[in-house]
């Protein structure tokens, strides 16, 4: 315990300072300003291109997520770790599409097993093939599922686990994390990072839907939080199923407490409610078997994508045979023409041969030892900040003390955050948008590059502490 805050699941990595001094956010804002003078001053050719996509797609972008003001950077090609955008710099990629980048850009393996299916098996065939089986049963058994399905996203897998559960429960309703993203479907678009004003209070919240989703009834909690959870399930009998991200990454991370996990398992277990582990984030980022492996902790239902295809458009749903024989007979139907196609399949294919304990092993090592580093820049200029990792995943948290929730979330420095990133963006480094700060550790990640995010992080701490 730190100041009364819960242990965490030893799984993660969460190291807090012992002291902090605050930060002139005087002194923040002036920065700020001058690093927006620096990023449009760089970015031309990325602001040409917005103003131009903009006439086409909205906000010049394919997903509302890309787009920043007052524009985003703009790339016009990867190779292994690195970006190079329209203005012909050279960055390197700290997001690595959230984790779908897993294995790096232009991975030489998935080149070629994609290309190979290609030239010699076909795109799409609409029927049953080899490939795809050959895959499944891999999947099957490195993520210890009974049976799965493939689907094209995220969004679509989040949405068969729910429906499947719904099927064998025979109820309808939804729990899901306050805060949380589980991609598109309307049920999970409840409580999507919500303004404060409109939730209600902490020990009470109150669900937040936007006007454009028809969500049916769902029931939103706070994370690590047993006694609540506990409170909704024994209230309301018409709940299907509790989905939630084993660690959140959502939210920059937060790690679940010890024991909070094995306390959903069992409360799932005892009012007949299925636990549906997201890990369209997680999945191969978390190490080799996925986030449920690694806490020790066995859902009914999971969904994964982003780290289990290369960069190609590729995701499942699977589990239990309690659960998934509703697929079987019919009581949940799943379709999808675009589903396990040959060219998905290979390069899943190279992703399962090129994840060994030993390669994910190699990059959460560097990624822990810049996390150390990092570590030990925030006690040197006593930043009111920690560091935050879960397998090959890390960021900084601008707050000295735990996030737990969506509520602590929200209470952290999103000014110095805002500084933080563009500071990053400004000097080669990208991480996502969005004041969460994520990075992730491909396999094509080396520690000579994860020094250029320890090194641009440490002239940051010498500029807001001068």
């Amino acid at each position: 315990m730190m100041n009364n805050v819960p242990a965490h699941n030893p799984a993660g990595w969460r190291n807090v300072p012992a002291t902090s001094k605050p930060i002139d956010h005087a002194k923040v804002k002036k920065l700020l300003a001058a690093e927006w003078k620096k990023f449009s001053a760089a970015t031309g050719k990325s602001a040409k291109h917005n103003k131009l996509a903009s006439k086409t797609l909205p906000l010049g972008v394919t997903s509302s997520f890309q787009h920043w003001d007052p524009y985003p950077i703009s790339i016009a090609s990867a190779k292994g770790a690195y970006f190079t955008d329209v203005d012909g710099r050279k960055l390197l990629d700290m997001s690595m599409g959230f984790g779908a980048m897993l294995v790096g850009h232009l991975n030489p393996l998935v080149v070629s097993k994609v290309k190979e299916a290609l030239d010699k098996t076909g795109t799409l065939f609409v029927t049953p093939s080899p490939s795809a089986t050959e895959i499944a049963e891999r999947f099957k058994k490195r993520f210890g599922l009974d049976m799965l399905r493939f689907t094209n996203s995220g969004t679509e897998s989040t949405m068969y686990a729910i429906r499947v559960a719904r099927a064998v429960t025979k109820k309808k309703a939804v729990i899901k994390i306050e805060g949380g993203y589980h991609g598109g479907y309307d049920p999970l678009q409840v409580s999507v990072k919500p303004a404060l004003a409109d939730i209600g209070p902490a020990d009470a919240p109150i669900p937040d839907a936007p006007i454009d989703a028809v969500p049916g009834t769902v029931y939103v909690v706070p994370y690590n939080d047993l006694p609540y959870l506990e409170k909704i399930m024994k209230e309301h009998s018409d709940i299907a199923c509790f989905i939630v991200e084993p660690v959140v990454e959502n939210l920059s991370i937060i790690l679940p407490d010890k024991g909070y996990l094995e306390g959903v398992r069992k409360l799932c277990d005892k009012y007949n409610i299925a636990l549906i582990f997201d890990e369209v984030k997680t999945g191969l980022t978390a190490g080799v078997a996925g986030a449920s492996k690694r806490v020790g902790v066995t859902p009914d239902l999971v969904t994964l994508a982003k780290s289990i295809g290369g960069g190609l458009p590729v995701a499942a749903f699977g589990g239990k045979k309690k659960y998934m024989d509703a697929v079987v007979d019919g009581r949940m139907a799943h379709f999808g023409t675009y589903n396990g196609n040959p060219l998905v399949a290979a390069a899943m294919t190279a992703v399962d041969e090129l994840c060994t304990p030993e390669a994910l092993a190699a990059a959460e090592a560097i990624n822990t030892a810049a996390l150390a580093k990092m570590d030990a820049i925030i006690a040197k200029y006593e930043l009111p900040a920690h560091t935050i990792g879960f397998g090959v995943k890390g960021a900084i948290i601008w707050s000295p003390t735990p996030v737990r929730n969506y509520r602590d979330f929200k209470n952290t420095d999103f000014l110095m955050a805002e500084l933080s990133w563009l500071w990053g963006v400004n000097r080669g480094v990208i991480t996502p948008p969005g004041l969460d700060e994520q990075w992730l550790v491909s396999l094509a990640h080396t520690t000579a590059d994860m020094n250029k995010l320890v090194g641009e992080f440490e002239e940051l701490a010498k500029a807001v502490r001068s």
